[in-house]
């Protein structure tokens, strides 16, 4: 049997097991779309015949053999209309999004185009012809935007997991507001090339999931520079450690700007972390809220303009209201404005850098509240605005967030927060922020269980030294790398063309020095690793004659390593016929 909750490890066991099949599962999953109550989810479906026998003939080795996902319909997908939300905008793409290309090509099947705010503009999901997909814990609520069809296809059942877009936080919002992770990844670290643009230097390509494992695994498969994207980015790791210091609301901002039963829920979680290990640090929040401001409210809202400028001066009544109002105020805005614009973000990058130094990643609400369909559609811009308060500024300062399911209301409305840290900080967030989902056991989606597959800690990057005297195992001065928490990777020798010699220091030295031509046996070494932050440390206190430079194994792998100044060998006793600076010493 097919479980309710659709999640990448439960699925692939079952197709593993011989429960079902990927064929019967695209079956479930129409059959589940045909039956939802909320006809607003999806703007167009593929085939069931065509994404069934998709499914069935995908390798089972690959990550996502045979898992469909939903498209929001601002991303483009081979044969299907593109729409944005707008019809007459629509067009046929030739080609897959390279993000869709990259999953298919991990087995994945894409079955429709969900629903969208129009352009991606808004955080509500109400600015559509094709109707208000609704929050699956109450139909009178708004389910979030502009990436709403995205959100609800996951939460419901729909979908294994699914793509939206998030530039000012829809790919959060809709997460908080329908029990589910939304990873809103480092700037281009989702190449945007087949993605109709929003703010084109701020898109991201985001992914809706029950658990951050799913997350991980979809970042993992579609991740990487695409020609087609001048924004896209390759992958890099900025560690988070596992016990961090999180920057919270100060008690005036967590009382006061948050709706009632958020605000107890926000201060749960910030409980929950602490009760984690993690270190909580008021922060002020005012440069942050004041570069989400800029978003929409000064000049870069005319970014929004200059993808659709053309399509909007022709056919102004084709877009929604709200949208058209933004697009028409974005006209106001000239170069200058723009400049200026850019200044006061730096201004306020660096203030908001000062906040950001006391802490390894932010914890804050997702939303400061949810508002009905009725109440948004009677103000649609103010509460709309409301909505972006701890999400539009993200990408402004080129941040990674992940948002994650921290609870129920009484009235069983489901509350989110994000935990959001450097560029490149994705796996470390998503890994912070499945220990604090787990912990705070809201469960995934509609179903509210708890899906399997806790996502690790990752390591932090480390970097090789390579070290030849005092500093091996044993040695006088090994304890400056392991008070660093410097670890013993191999113990191993160098290329052949490295000499040994005996400094005439005081207390006295090796000096290892690369020698072409030289045929030796090579000098006995050892590999140690750091973090770049201990590595950092270690290498600012080497002490002349000695240098770090690259050095040779055996094997012909180069890492850093120490040298020595060609200066320091006057008068230095050659030793290389040791082998290495224990073999001497236990000879002298």
């Amino acid at each position: 049997m097919i479980p309710d909750l659709l999640d990448i490890a439960t699925l692939r066991a079952g197709f593993a097991a011989g429960a079902f099949t990927p064929g019967e599962l695209v079956d479930e999953v129409y059959d589940r779309i045909e039956a939802y109550r909320d006809p607003a989810v999806f703007i167009a479906l593929r085939p069931r015949a065509a994404a069934r026998d998709e499914a069935m003939a995908a390798d089972p080795s690959l990550p996502l053999a045979g898992l469909p996902f939903a498209v929001k319909d601002n991303i483009d997908v081979a044969g299907m209309p593109t729409t944005a939300g707008c019809p007459a905008f629509a067009y046929m793409p030739a080609r897959d999004a390279a993000v869709v290309a990259r999953l298919r090509a991990a087995g994945a099947v894409p079955i429709g185009k969900t629903n969208l705010d129009q352009f991606a503009t808004g955080l509500n999901g109400t600015r559509s012809p094709h109707g208000a997909p609704r929050c699956v814990f109450d139909e009178r609520y708004i389910s979030g935007g502009s990436s709403s069809g995205s959100a609800v296809a996951v939460a419901a059942g729909l979908a294994v997991f699914s793509l939206g877009t998030d530039t000012a936080g829809s790919g959060r919002v809709p997460a908080s507001f329908n029990n589910l992770v939304g990873l809103k990844p480092t700037r281009g670290l989702l190449p945007a090339s087949g993605v109709v643009p929003a703010c084109r230097s701020l898109d991201c390509v985001s992914v809706f999931a029950n658990a951050a494992a799913d997350a991980a695994t979809v970042l993992a498969a579609a991740q990487g520079v695409d020609a087609e994207d001048p924004y896209s980015r390759a992958p890099e790791t900025v560690a988070l450690p596992a016990r961090p210091r999180v920057g919270i609301l100060g008690a005036a901002e967590r009382i006061g700007g948050n709706e009632a039963g958020y605000a107890a829920l926000y201060a749960r979680s910030c409980a929950v972390a602490e009760g984690l290990g993690w270190t909580l640090v008021e922060i002020d929040d005012a440069p942050f809220r004041a570069a989400a401001s800029l978003l929409y409210e000064d000049a870069f809202v005319a970014e929004r303009l200059s993808a659709l400028r053309g399509f909007f001066a022709q056919s102004p009544e084709a877009f929604d209201p709200a949208v058209r109002a933004i697009l028409e105020r974005a006209r106001g805005f000239d170069a200058a404005d723009l400049f200026d614009a850019q200044a006061r973000l730096m201004g306020l990058r660096r203030q908001a850098g000062a906040e950001l130094a006391k802490v390894d990643a932010l914890l804050l609400p997702t939303a400061p509240e949810i508002f009905t369909v009725a109440a948004m559609l009677e103000a649609p811009i103010a509460l709309n605005a409301a909505l972006g308060r701890y999400t539009n500024f993200v990408n402004l300062l080129d941040m990674a967030a992940v948002a994650v399911p921290a609870g129920f209301r009484a009235d069983g409305l489901p509350f989110g927060v994000s935990l959001i840290g450097p560029a490149f900080s994705d796996a470390g967030l998503l890994a912070l922020g499945d220990a604090l989902h787990r912990a705070g056991s809201p469960g995934c989606g509609v179903s509210r269980r708890a899906a399997p597959g806790a996502l690790a800690m990752p390591e932090a990057a480390r970097i090789s030294i390579v070290v030849a005297g005092a500093h091996l195992s044993g040695m006088a001065l090994n304890h400056e790398l392991t008070a660093l928490g410097a670890r013993l990777e191999e113990t191993t020798t160098t290329a052949p063309d490295y000499r040994l010699y005996a400094l005439a220091t005081a207390p006295a030295k090796p000096g290892l020095v690369r020698a072409p031509g030289f045929a030796g046996a090579g000098i006995a070494v050892e590999r140690w690793s750091l973090t770049a932050e201990g590595f950092g440390r270690f290498v600012a206190g080497v002490p002349g004659p000695m240098t770090i430079g690259q050095v040779t194994l055996a094997d012909g792998r180069r890492f850093a390593g120490f040298l020595c100044e060609p200066a320091a060998l006057e008068g230095a006793r050659e030793i290389t016929g040791f082998g290495g600076w224990r073999a001497y010493l236990a000879a002298a």
